[in-house]
């Protein structure tokens, strides 16, 4: 099989879907891999360092997606790839179908075999290719928080876990499932006094035992977030309308 991994051209997306170890194994499985020219540069892999590993490097994209008989992307095809799947081929990425009917008929017209990383499961439900996804917003969100609490973004200057004299910042997240408890982790982590909410017990119980001492576990109902969140509803307002780009 010819692997193709095209160079990510969707704004601001920096990730490549392969990595030189992961050429590595297919070629020792029989395949052939080509990369596009620059396509692990966002993320820290040179051309050579594809080369080492035996894979083929194009600086041609419609040639390589023409050759490809599987194409690994990152993120789902944008309007100027549409035209480049074809009948057959596997494109194998994150899909997301929900979120747009145009890309979703495009894959249709194309008649090529879509796999989403999205709906790969595990024998035991999970999700192992979502769920790193999770786990980076989850992290990223508290450390995103963090930035807008300083003063030249328009926050109020708290400080995450604060300073000997001044309380740390209270951190609420709802939620504890895989970006629920990231959140938590970076949080508690930075000194934040962290709550977070849940419907399951089980689910709390397990939180209560293997979270840092500074993290609280609080049943998730309207009651208990409107008493968490009594007082501050002007600061999220605040947050919401300075912030404009966050709510996408």
């Amino acid at each position: 099989m010819i692997i193709g991994v095209p160079k990510e051209i969707k704004t601001h997306e920096n990730r490549v879907s392969l990595l030189p170890s992961g050429v590595l194994q297919f070629i020792r499985n029989g395949h052939k891999v080509i990369v596009e020219k620059g396509a692990g540069a966002g993320s820290g892999f040179s051309d050579e360092m594809y080369v080492e590993r035996g894979a083929e490097i194009s600086d041609d994209v419609e040639k390589l997606w023409q050759q490809a008989d599987m194409i690994m992307k990152v993120k789902e095809p944008i309007q100027v790839e549409y035209d480049r799947m074809r009948d057959g081929q596997i494109l194998f990425t994150y899909l997301h179908f929900a979120a747009s009917e145009e890309l979703t008929q495009a894959v249709v017209d194309s008649k090529c075999i879509a796999i989403a990383y999205e709906t790969v499961e595990k024998a035991d439900g999970s999700l192992p290719l979502l769920i790193p996804m999770s786990e980076v917003a989850g992290r990223m969100a508290s450390q995103e928080g963090a930035k807008y609490l300083e003063k030249p973004t328009g926050g109020r200057g708290v400080l995450m876990g604060g300073i000997p004299g001044v309380p740390p910042a209270n951190v609420i997240v709802l939620g504890g499932g895989i970006v629920g408890v990231n959140a938590a982790k970076i949080a508690s982590g930075m000194g934040a006094d962290t709550t977070i909410l849940d419907i399951s017990l089980k689910k709390l119980r397990y939180l209560d035992d293997v979270m840092p001492k500074n993290v609280k576990t609080l049943f998730s109902t309207e009651g208990n977030i409107r008493n968490l969140l009594r007082g501050l509803t002007w600061l999220l307002a605040r947050f919401w309308f300075q912030v404009p780009k966050l709510q996408a």
